[in-house]
């Protein structure tokens, strides 16, 4: 098929996606270069046998790898971006599981645990609990697919095997499963609307975690979300449909209703700001679904020109293209196969790799990066970059150490572990 053909969306749920990447640590997983054991070697076993009740069919028939050849005219623009300025060869979908829990971390460096809405932990209704645990008799008929799951609890389905591996890592790992706390296993919409009015039925409640966007309104520094779609979308929008309301991170906090008027708005919008010379300090750009590059709806020719046509823009303004930085990355992997290295950090992630690209003046030279970075970058980066001081809460990832990697040898592993970089290596701000 042409590298960017419309084809099926495979598995890419939590509990699946830990099933996938199969990582135990023993002798037939570990070894210097895969100190965390994980061998992505049952990405066609789950997507081909995981189904839930009562149909018991399976997600899809096990298409799990694309090949992108870029000798050959695949993916041009990206190819021809990478050849001239840097790219991640070790950057990394943030956590096990689909766009919504991968999206949160570009704002919080965290995941958003179930609540009142006022801050304090609170217990789904039991039908939405999930449980992962095979029906007797049965190769991998999930007992239930819910929205939420414990992971401080290792009575609970599905917790102890991971919880238990993460003990078995050589460097210690805080799960940052707090007390009586759910969280997340599949995409679920948020309290509101785009547009800031409360939605109703399954959503996620708002949350009172603090944002990297409520630390920059705090510290009178600009910046906007621009979602493709957001001006056409009216009172509700649907996961796949234009706008992507769980691919912003902004609309899950508890006052949304409260920013939307001043950060949010339409990429057409960024069109605009980027014609005139009006962007803000921080920019989070989000294209609609027809042109994010998913393969079940979109193509990733699609999700190119996007960029590409942002980039020219930026650079059509010598004094804005000066000082201004463009990272491409995406969501998340899609349930793919990746040989990558994965280190853990907590019970969510981080995951497979996933590609990343930084476009600016400082990072030009076709250069590979091999500092192992994920969503949080992007806290840890605005943080620095704006000398930021502390950090979201004292269990956000902005806490971790940058990663000390050695350049030749076992290049990809941080020897710091747990660590996540601030994404300045892919820059050189000496010239």
């Amino acid at each position: 098929m042409p590298f960017d053909a419309f084809t099926g969306d495979t598995i890419h749920q939590y509990f699946q996606m830990v099933q996938q990447v199969d990582c135990a640590i023993d002798k037939e997983h570990v070894s210097k270069e895969n100190p965390t054991g994980c061998l992505h070697d049952l990405q066609s076993a789950i997507t081909t046998t995981y189904s839930t009740p009562p149909a018991g069919t399976p997600h899809d028939t096990g298409q799990t790898m694309a090949f992108f050849n870029m000798q050959q005219g695949d993916a041009p623009v990206f190819k021809s971006l990478a050849d001239r300025y840097t790219m991640s060869d070790n950057y990394h979908q943030p956590v096990m599981g689909g766009t919504g829990p991968d999206s949160q971390p570009l704002g919080f460096a965290d995941q958003v645990f179930f609540s009142d809405g006022h801050g304090n932990p609170a217990t789904p209704a039991a039908a939405n609990i999930y449980n992962p645990d095979p029906q007797p008799g049965t190769l991998n008929l999930y007992t239930r697919r819910a929205q939420w799951f414990d992971c401080s609890d290792v009575t609970q389905p599905g917790i102890a095997a991971i919880a238990n591996y993460l003990k078995a890592l050589p460097y210690p790992v805080k799960t940052n499963c707090g007390p009586g706390e759910y969280w997340q296993a599949v995409n679920v919409n948020p309290a509101f609307t785009p547009k800031g009015l409360v939605q109703g039925g399954l959503v996620v409640p708002p949350t009172a975690q603090r944002s990297i966007g409520d630390v920059l309104s705090a510290g009178g520094i600009s910046w906007k979300y621009y979602g493709g779609g957001f001006n056409a979308d009216g009172t509700t929008s649907p996961f796949n449909g234009s706008y992507c309301n769980i691919c912003n991170p902004f609309e899950y906090e508890s006052n949304y209703p409260a920013v939307v008027a001043d950060h949010m708005r339409d990429v057409a919008d960024l069109f605009t700001d980027l014609k005139d010379g009006t962007l803000p300090a921080v920019s989070y750009v989000k294209p609609d679904g027809t042109m994010d590059g998913h393969p079940a709806s979109s193509k990733w020719s699609l999700f190119e020109a996007f960029a590409k046509n942002i980039i020219e823009l930026a650079q059509s303004n010598p004094r804005q293209w000066a000082e201004t930085a463009i990272f491409v990355t995406v969501d998340e992997g899609g349930g793919y196969y990746d040989s990558g290295f994965i280190q853990p950090v907590d019970f969510f992630g981080t995951g497979p790799r996933i590609p990343m690209l930084a476009v600016s003046r400082f990072s030009t030279g076709g250069r590979i990066s091999h500092a192992y970075n994920e969503h949080s970058s992007f806290v840890k980066f605005i943080e620095r970059n704006w000398k930021i001081k502390g950090t979201l809460s004292n269990r956000s990832r902005d806490n971790l150490p940058n990663p000390i990697q050695d350049d030749e040898d076992n290049s990809y592993v941080p020897r710091n572990m747990p660590a996540i970089g601030d994404l300045f290596d892919m820059f050189n701000f000496d010239r």
